[in-house]
């Protein structure tokens, strides 16, 4: 009968170390062939910013690309339900903001915006009391000054208004509900010119009665717009559709079914790392889950993978921006099981996505919730009414860090079997070899690669099975 010492030997592979090896380190495999140990954070947030202390359901969030700041639009509730920005600034976990500037001396609502990568400008689109508008906003500091607004919808009967920026055309394009009679889903490609923004002829996208719900992302990969609707016809049913911007025209394909139920307030992204749409939304049919699906443009249509659960419980009012520095989706929204806000990430694989555990920002209940990436500070900023401040619902902002880690479910091989400097010839113990250099292990136990290279008896995410301990500093390594 052979002891455990003469099998370890048998399955030890060497490989070059990328970055130093600690003794007993938990190693991935890298794309190279090259070795590293693992390695990863937590998920965190920072304190809060309160950037408007009176009740405000309707905002939105973009970030200035080129000035490195976050844009803000609201409607204040404070003053007359103006429209209103403030720049803010993220500094480490916190975000400070400028003083306050009025877009829209008017009641405004339905907000939305978006920056302008070409021209360098902010663009936001709402409704007030007599039309849909977009205005052309330029960042100085922390002041954002505006042009004048230009008329996307002649009717105040504008509402579901989307929009998002067409990087390939450098176009922006707005979709909302036309129900001035008809109540069908409407887009239209705006041009910036200056401070101001010119529009091209409406184009109808859905031409049922009624239309609501709209979200719109952009498919960098394809140079495609994708819109998210709600067809009461259909029974309710939620459908996507793509669209091909030219010149000042924008043209449809047709419309796909994503989830057979209604969907309300959903919110979509686009995965640039692989190339894929993420959408997300509640489940009404099943206590308003949380749930996603993966979508793969090609040509002018959009196919979707499989259901996946984000949150198994009851969750509204979410958005959904992705992480460049991780390459995850993060999506904020709000946990009604505990009343709290929270936020989660998620990886995309081929056509499906896995998610991480929930992290919570904020005590009590968030509206209105909204979010941005800011790409100069790696991190995500989550804007939302406040339901515990006081009063009540006041605009409140905080700094997000998604949890990172180097460690999927396939690239984990192994302990290194002694210290190694980069560059060096490392020695790693690999399947049902003996790793000897642990610590504080109990017998008999199955043990699980943590995301930040530790090991422990709780599977993280992605689980990823380490090996089953035969002594204190013994591991059969995925035993």
């Amino acid at each position: 009968m052979k002891a455990f010492g003469n099998i370890a030997k048998d399955g030890q592979v060497r490989a070059v170390a990328s970055g130093a090896l600690t003794d007993g380190a938990s190693v991935i495999i890298n794309s190279n062939g090259t070795v590293s140990v693992v390695s990863g954070s937590d998920a965190s947030v920072g304190s809060e910013t309160v950037f408007n202390a009176a009740q405000t359901a309707t905002m939105s969030v973009h970030f200035d690309s080129n000035n490195n700041k976050i844009i803000v639009a609201y409607r204040d509730s404070s003053n007359s339900g103006y429209g209103t920005a403030k720049v803010g600034t993220v500094s480490g976990s916190s975000i400070s903001f400028g003083t306050a500037t009025v877009f829209n001396s008017d009641s405004s609502s339905w907000i939305e915006s978006v920056f302008d990568t070409s021209n360098n400008k902010s663009v936001i689109a709402f409704r007030d009391s007599s039309a849909g508008k977009c205005i052309v906003g330029t960042v100085s500091g922390t002041s954002i000054s505006f042009g004048s607004s230009a008329t996307f919808s002649g009717t105040q009967n504008t509402s579901y208004v989307g929009m998002t920026f067409d990087s390939n055309s450098n176009k922006a394009v707005v979709v909302w509900t036309d129900d001035g009679g008809s109540s069908h889903g409407k887009a239209i490609v705006g041009t910036v010119s200056g401070t101001s923004i010119s529009f091209g002829s409406a184009v109808t996208y859905n031409s049922v009665d009624p239309t609501s719900h709209n979200f719109v992302t952009f498919d960098s990969n394809s140079n495609k717009v994708v819109v998210f609707f709600r067809d009461y016809v259909s029974s309710y049913t939620s459908k996507a559709i793509v669209g091909t911007v030219s010149g000042t025209s924008i043209s449809f394909g047709s419309a796909v079914t994503y989830q057979s139920v209604s969907v309300e307030q959903g919110a979509a992204t686009f995965d640039s790392s692989n190339n894929k749409v993420v959408v997300v939304y509640e489940d009404q049919n099943n206590g308003n889950i949380g749930k996603s699906k993966v979508g793969t443009v090609s040509g002018t249509s959009i196919s979707f993978g499989s259901e996946v659960t984000f949150f198994n419980g009851n969750t509204y009012m979410r958005d959904v921006v992705f992480d460049t520095t991780n390459n995850e989706v993060v999506i904020a929204y709000m946990d009604f099981e505990v009343t709290k806000g929270a936020f989660v990430s998620g990886a995309v694989s081929g056509t499906s996505i896995s998610y991480g555990s929930p992290t919570f920002f904020n005590p009590s209940r968030s509206d209105a919730i909204n979010a941005a990436y800011d790409s100069n500070a790696n991190k995500t900023v989550i804007i939302y009414g406040d339901y515990g401040a006081s009063p009540a619902e006041s605009a409140t902002a905080i700094v997000a860090q998604a949890g990172s880690t180097n460690l999927t479910s396939e690239n984990f091989i192994g302990f290194s079997d002694g210290a190694f400097a980069d560059t060096d010839s490392a020695v790693i113990n690999t399947t049902n070899t003996i790793d000897r250099n642990q610590s504080g292990l109990t017998a008999g136990q199955t043990y699980f690669v943590q995301t930040d290279g530790t090991i422990g008896l709780t599977a993280a995410d992605p689980s990823v099975t380490a090996g089953t301990a035969i002594s204190a500093t013994e591991l059969i390594v995925k035993g």
